[in-house]
């Protein structure tokens, strides 16, 4: 026998108590049964349930704006039209050369041909100088 305080549990009956905890522990799951979730794993529906509560989130929009694709463009115009002379390295003339035109892309496709014409044409007076 064990004393603790005063009381007296035997070995059986400590054995008895522990089974009778663990009963307890399998009815209450059962209890809860299959929409709550068992007690001893996580249960994330109402994690889910509360997400939703205000709405899905907007969908992210990768887009660039016209705006700046177009004053982007146009600067890197104006820097062909003012120079005598190749004003990029080789390296950046290449890199003008291709991404002019994608870029031109996100504008009305009137405006973005013409872009690509004036900078194609800007691109061979620059070559010949």
């Amino acid at each position: 026998m064990c004393a603790r305080r005063g009381v007296g549990i035997s070995v059986a009956g400590g054995l008895a108590l522990g089974v009778a905890v663990a009963q307890a522990f399998e009815d209450s799951n059962v209890l809860r049964g299959a929409g709550m979730g068992r007690i001893d794993r996580q249960d994330t529906r109402g994690a889910e349930e509360q997400l939703d509560m205000f709405g899905a989130p907007p969908a992210r929009s990768y887009e660039p704006d016209p705006e700046s694709v177009r004053a982007e463009l146009m600067e890197v115009l104006a820097k062909a039209r003012a120079a005598p002379a190749q004003p990029w390295d080789p390296r950046e003339a290449s890199l003008y050369r291709t991404i002019f035109p994608q870029m031109a892309n996100w504008l009305p496709d009137k405006e973005a041909e013409r872009l690509r014409r004036e900078f194609r044409k800007e691109l061979d007076r620059l070559e010949v100088a």
